[in-house]
């Protein structure tokens, strides 16, 4: 019995004190401390990491989840082609990008570990920083509004379904409102 409330006051202690420790510990390893591995390689890889969720998840399919549910989607000739065209275009306008933030963000690493953080350098790149994340953000966003014209109402909920989102919000973006599709 006193082994059982030592071993029960030993888990409570060690409970308590993860429960102090600070949901940083661990990220002092990262070669970019604010960026994690996978976001880096997302960015350099061209992947949305993100920042058309507001596309996605309202009815607006991204090029290259299209491309992986094409035969699925019934995708014709001519929209599979037009798909690889813009997945193409979005790669080359988002690998760019992500490999410059990723730039600055490791020039404000450096600062901080190096120890010359001032503040007039800080507000310069972070003001860089936020307008590739803005010109990121819009990249994306704007190739799943062209990926949705492309594609059928039809192809757009069955994208929906297919994605684990349920049907496609009904928001007079169906693919047959003089969008082609």
């Amino acid at each position: 019995m006193r082994t059982l409330a030592v071993a029960a006051v030993s888990g409570f202690a060690l409970t308590a004190f993860a429960l102090a420790a600070s949901p940083y510990a661990g990220l002092q390893t990262r070669e970019i401390k604010a960026v994690s591995p996978e976001r880096i390689d997302a960015l350099l890889a061209g992947k949305g990491a993100g920042y058309a969720l507001s596309a996605e998840l309202n009815g607006y399919p991204g090029p290259r989840h299209v491309l992986d549910l094409g035969d699925q989607l019934d995708l014709t000739p001519d929209q599979r082609q037009a798909t690889e065209e813009l997945f193409a275009r979005v790669q080359a306008e988002a690998i760019p990008l992500g490999e410059a933030l990723i730039e600055k963000e490791r020039s404000l690493e450096t600062l901080f570990r190096d120890g010359r953080a001032e503040n007039g350098a800080i507000t310069a790149l972070t003001a860089e920083i936020g307008g590739l994340e803005g010109r990121l953000r819009a990249t994306h966003l704007k190739y799943h509004v062209d990926m949705a014209k492309l594609l059928s109402a039809h192809q757009r909920v069955t994208y929906s379904r297919l994605r684990g989102y349920g049907a496609a919000p009904d928001g007079g973006h169906d693919g047959h409102s003089g969008h082609g599709g």
